[in-house]
């Protein structure tokens, strides 16, 4: 591999934990940063190999490179496939129908031409390449979707086309790539369309009885559930390793098959398992992209020209367009949201990992241009990554089919004192929804305007009919401690324990009541209770939101309020906190406090309240 400076080679172990070093660092710091992390992994990628020669892998950790990345892509793509519930796709199902059905080929067609008038590649590469260019990579699209906060079905368009059309597209590649050996290698047709077919429906069956298997020994007590983790992925690798050894990338349809077969069991220990599966998902994504950033190649990038410009503007201002415009065309998806799924179509680990697969196959049996794949791959996979990643949220605020500008708050439980406190949040320009499973207690709430779900916020139906993804904070405020601890222990992984609160329980302080530090949500509204914060409404205590200056700030307005409870700041930018202490609320300037007083009248120096 050619590289601007050769470093001393690795240890394997110290290679393997530089990857890891390197991934989840760079994760880390995009999430601080608020950028794209696939951004941030590609450019850690490129520096320690082919700018800096420290990392190799092909010499670091040698032959198994390969296998690595092949099952590191098959989790992925089995996690991705977890995500897959039916009944969660509502109104988006019929333009998911035919971004696969009509999509798939379309695009196979357009990625063909782009590569052909665009890239300068015969036919026969072209055909094959443009197979693999179906995939949108649900590596690259779950943690754009993440950041990007879209609203529910252009979320779900992208992220059930990316997963599906996976593994379609390596079938697509194997398809055209039998085409071609046939007619460079005098295969036998018939045979190999024979192998093609039964691939395929080996795959098929495999991914079902596998996902049919662990269903039934999960629902009727086979497993213990201490192993129910380790034999998931064993199952995973066993599904993929089978049917890989039928038809080679068939492993990519057999996993994802079976991801969702699992995702439609309505099993009760599903939702540990995906969340474990998700954990390791971010991790094994961040590992591959170093991997196969490292391993580029220098001299075959500089084999490129100008024409590789011209094919990546072809695929994301024509090829994609088109592909995603014509199979929505007479489907009841918002012309808003058909814009933004159609110029968003960023490619990823799949792309480069099959690619370059099939260019070496392409390469032995004669057909030149193929070497011009791989960097082909790895520099399409880089410029919709960065491009996508950067104009993914404010083209989605542009088009209004983002979930929300600003976060939002979840309130669980309806009352008198935790209408009035959604009420303040709302003339804040705060997004908040009440969630009560009692009717009745919503009424308030619906009669000034806040929005409501009638239902429990745990349940099924309030997965499918509440856009979580318009709040960044949940707060549990209904008059039953269990349920507020229930609540916001569910809801923790999902939010992040920093972004769930409830209302202190009754007796927490005492050692029979004390629950561990893994269970509940943080304190809120300075430790009160229900019972203090109901008893203080009563008496006509009222929640306000006051602005905070430079010559007015939090000394004066606590000298002002000495009995005030602080609930929640206001930033300029709209960013909201919840300090647990007053010491967290720093000097206040620009600052609005949320706050919940006594209803007295205000002194000549007090700002109004909003």
């Amino acid at each position: 591999m050619a590289t601007a400076a050769e470093g001393a080679a690795l240890a394997p172990v110290t290679a393997i934990a530089l990857v890891g070093v390197l991934g989840v660092g760079a994760q880390l710091w995009a999430w601080r940063l608020n950028i794209p992390a696939i951004v941030l992994m590609l450019a850690a990628g490129f520096v320690v190999g082919p700018l800096l020669g420290l990392f190799d892998p092909a010499r670091d950790i040698g032959p198994l490179m390969t296998p690595m990345v092949a099952i590191a892509v098959a989790i992925i793509l089995f996690e991705g496939g977890l995500t897959l519930n039916f009944h969660s796709l509502r109104d988006a199902a019929h333009g998911v129908v035919r971004l696969v059905v009509i999509g798939a080929p379309l695009g196979w067609l357009m990625s063909a031409l782009a590569l052909h008038y665009g890239a300068g590649l015969s036919w026969q590469t072209s055909a094959v390449f443009g197979g693999i260019m179906i995939v949108t990579g649900p590596t690259v699209i779950a943690p754009l979707l993440r950041g990007a906060r879209l609203s529910r079905r252009p979320a779900q368009l992208l992220q059930w086309e990316a997963i599906l059309n996976d593994p379609i597209g390596a079938l697509a590649a194997v398809l055209a790539f039998s085409v071609v050996q046939v007619i460079y290698a005098s295969a036998d047709g018939p045979a190999a369309a024979l192998q093609l077919v039964l691939g395929i429906a080996v795959a098929g069956l495999v991914g079902a009885a596998g996902g049919w298997l662990i269903v039934q020994g999960f629902r009727r007590g086979w497993v213990p559930e201490y192993i129910k983790v380790p034999l998931l992925f064993v199952a995973v690798l066993a599904a993929f390793a089978l049917s890989d050894a039928m038809l080679h990338e068939s492993g990519l349809l057999a996993v994802t098959v079976m991801g969702i077969w699992i995702a439609n069991s309505d099993l009760p220990s599903f939702v540990e398992l995906r969340r474990f599966k998700e954990h390791a998902t971010v991790l094994l994504v961040s590992g591959v992209f170093i991997l196969l950033t490292a391993s580029l190649d220098l001299s075959a990038l500089g084999a490129l020209t100008w024409r590789a410009v011209i094919f990546v503007a072809l695929v994301v201002l024509v090829a994609r367009p088109v592909t995603v415009l014509l199979s929505l065309l007479g489907t009841d998806v918002p012309w808003r949201e058909r814009l933004l799924v159609a110029f968003t179509g960023p490619r990823g680990i799949v792309l480069v990992a099959v690619a370059g697969l099939f260019g070496e196959r392409l390469q032995e049996i004669g057909i030149d241009d193929a070497a011009l794949v791989g960097p082909l791959a790895f520099v399409l996979v880089s410029a919709t990554v960065v491009l996508h990643g950067f104009t993914l949220a404010p083209m989605a605020r542009l088009l209004g089919v983002a979930a929300s500008e600003r976060p939002g708050v979840l309130l669980v439980g309806g009352s008198n004192w935790a209408t009035a406190l959604a009420e303040a949040l709302k003339k804040a320009e705060v997004p908040v929804l009440i969630s009560d499973a009692n009717h009745l207690r919503l009424r308030p709430a619906r009669e000034v305007g806040v929005p409501t779900f009638y239902g429990d916020i745990l349940s099924e139906a309030a997965e499918h009919n509440v856009e979580l993804t318009q709040y960044d904070t949940v707060i549990s405020v209904s008059d039953n401690d269990a349920y507020n601890t229930l609540v916001t222990s569910d809801l923790a992984p999902e939010f992040g324990r920093d972004n769930v609160f409830q209302i202190r329980r009754e007796g927490s302080e005492t050692a029979r009541h004390a629950l561990p530090a893994s269970l509940g949500g943080r304190p809120f509204a300075q430790c009160a209770t229900y019972r203090e914060m109901a008893q203080l409404h009563a008496r006509g205590w009222e929640f306000r939101v006051t602005g905070l200056t430079e010559e007015y700030g939090i000394a004066q307005w606590r000298e002002d309020r000495p009995e005030a409870r602080v609930i929640a700041l206001i930033d300029d930018a709209g960013n909201l906190r919840f300090p647990c202490e007053e010491s967290e609320i720093g000097t206040g300037a620009g600052l609005s406090l949320v706050h919940f007083s006594p209803a007295k009248k205000e002194r000549q120096q007090v700002p109004p309240d909003a």
